[in-house]
């Protein structure tokens, strides 16, 4: 179901108990590790980092309004989500991601294109959702977004 808060706090305490402390740790690393310059919102319904039009006025080619979308953070019916468009843009931080994941969790790791998924919250790998924040500045995520962007409509 797509939470209907209005910023960040809200959406935590809207949470049930058993996903609240989880969703909050996973925002505090998000929040402690991500470069500066990306900002946190509510975008789709979720907790969202994103490059805001101050930083990037084109926003996001789907919906220019919008600002250019990076990380969410989503509790689901049956886990918690973490959206990464720099793991869907990049084969080479993917790589990095599915290489590095069996270090830190001893799950099988549950993902779609940028989607990890997180069927046991006591088992997300905190440290390494820092290292992944730290991947990208503004400036790098814009420039791939860009080349993935021009790449795509030469198609």
């Amino acid at each position: 179901m797509k939470s209907v808060a209005a910023n960040p706090d809200q959406y935590l305490k809207e949470l049930p108990a058993d996903r609240k402390e989880a969703v909050g740790k996973l925002r505090d690393t998000v929040l402690k590790n991500i470069p500066k310059g990306f900002k946190e919102t509510m975008s789709y319904g979720m907790i969202g980092y994103v490059v805001p039009h101050e930083s990037y006025p084109s926003g996001y080619h789907c919906d220019p309004k919008l600002p250019l979308p990076f990380v969410c953070i989503a509790s689901q019916k049956n886990f918690i989500a973490l959206h990464h468009m720099g793991i869907y843009a990049s084969p080479e931080i993917l790589k990095w991601f599915v290489d590095e994941y069996p270090k830190y969790s001893e799950r099988k790791l549950d993902m779609g294109k940028g989607c990890i998924r997180f069927k046991y919250p006591e088992h997300i790998p905190y440290k390494l959702i820092g290292q992944l924040m730290k991947k990208f500045t503004v400036k790098e995520w814009v420039s791939l977004y860009e080349k993935n962007l021009k790449q795509s409509s030469k198609k």
